[in-house]
């Protein structure tokens, strides 16, 4: 287990603070409701060419290098784009976000955005509109991130990996609602944990792959030796 140079505290409302606080929400150790505002989302410039940043986000600060965060969300979406999850929140160019953004009544969008420097990009898979309710485990080693999503709270599937470039130091680290149409819906979150980095470290040679890739590389560099020799 790495060692940590700061205490992990609890994602309780003591250590939160908003960014854009919402007019209508309450917050409690056990659940965090949050009634989104229409018009409001959190996208960079990428393909579309506009900017949109003035969705609510409840975070807490930590310098610690090393922890998972888990939540669950809980959401009657139903207008287009609707959406609530987590979120990583450090300035208007340097973020991450991942949710459920509701598309029609047969399917919506489980995904991810990451924006770096001022541009967004955004992965996704559809899942059934039926869906009401997700568990998020967020967890952080340094500058690179890892999210998987769970359908019971128990069994996790990867999501993404990613880095931010300005995510080394103290980052701020929580939860969001928006709804980027004319439409607002209630989002509840439960079950919210902060602890130890469930993500572990990457290690070549417990996968194999540090020997997998020196044989191709033997075999590439006999390749193109013999390549060598015809020519000659």
């Amino acid at each position: 287990m790495e060692k940590n140079d700061t205490i992990l505290k609890p994602f309780v409302a003591e250590n939160l603070f908003w960014i854009r606080e919402p007019k209508q929400y309450t917050i409690t150790d056990s659940l965090i409701t949050i009634v989104s505002e229409p018009h409001t989302d959190l996208w960079q410039r990428t393909y579309y060419g506009f900017s949109n940043d003035n969705a609510p986000v409840l975070q807490m600060k930590t310098s610690n290098k090393f922890f998972s965060f888990t939540v669950k969300t809980s959401f009657n979406s139903s207008a287009l784009f609707d959406q609530c999850g987590i979120a990583i929140y450090l300035d208007s160019d340097n973020w991450m976000k991942a949710s459920i953004e509701y598309e029609n009544e047969e399917y919506q969008r489980l995904g991810s955005v990451v924006t770096n420097n001022g541009y967004s990009d955004w992965a996704t898979h559809d899942i059934p509109s039926s869906i009401k309710e997700m568990w998020y485990r967020l967890s952080r080693r340094g500058s690179d991130y890892y999210i998987e999503t769970s359908p019971d709270g128990t069994t996790f599937h990867q999501m993404r990996t990613f880095h931010l470039d300005k995510g080394d130091g103290e980052i701020s680290f929580g939860i969001y609602a928006a709804s980027p149409v004319d439409h607002s819906f209630t989002a509840q979150f439960s079950e919210m944990e902060v602890g130890e980095c469930k993500w572990q470290p990457w290690s070549a040679e417990d996968t194999g792959f540090k020997q997998t890739a020196s044989k191709r590389l033997r075999v590439y560099t006999l390749h193109n030796s013999k390549k060598a020799v015809t020519a000659d």
